[in-house]
């Protein structure tokens, strides 16, 4: 549905912190399932940890927010620019399953759950051929800068 080209016009991440390959499904205002296809030439593995890689919890969470915020810009039709940040307001009932090694394909399934305003809550699921690696509830802001 968004490959990566695209996929940066909605988000001002670039690499190494680009987190979401492709985007695969989406209801404008529901729900989008992203992909991260998680190589062994990712640079936080070689410190975390080098006998044994693993992705950092933290980052399967900010690419559960960076697929939120692509669904959250295309549900108000409009793209980042140099005026308009993204942050995130909250992260609650974050839960580890399973760790994330190279060659994981990530599968985020994340849902607005209610948004008020510059204020927009979504329950995110990451899975793993099928198996829950982690879910949280996050919370995220929108704030003209300029």
């Amino acid at each position: 549905m968004m490959e990566i080209g695209e996929v940066m016009e909605y988000l001002p991440h670039r690499y190494p912190f680009l987190l979401i390959d492709r985007v695969i499904a989406m209801e404008s205002g529901v729900s989008i399932r992203a992909i991260k296809n998680v190589t062994i030439n990712e640079p936080f593995f070689t410190g975390h940890f080098p006998h044994y890689p693993v992705m950092p919890g933290v980052l399967v969470i900010e690419a559960m927010a960076q697929a939120a915020a692509v669904l959250s810009y295309k549900t108000r039709d409009m793209k980042p620019d140099a005026n308009t940040v993204a942050y995130f307001a909250g992260i609650d009932n974050v839960r580890f399953k399973r760790p994330v090694v190279p060659g994981d394909q990530l599968v985020f399934d994340i849902t607005l759950v209610k948004n008020k305003g510059d204020l927009w809550k979504y329950s995110g699921v990451a899975t793993i051929d099928g198996q829950v690696a982690a879910e949280a509830d996050l919370l995220c802001f929108f704030k003209r800068i300029a």
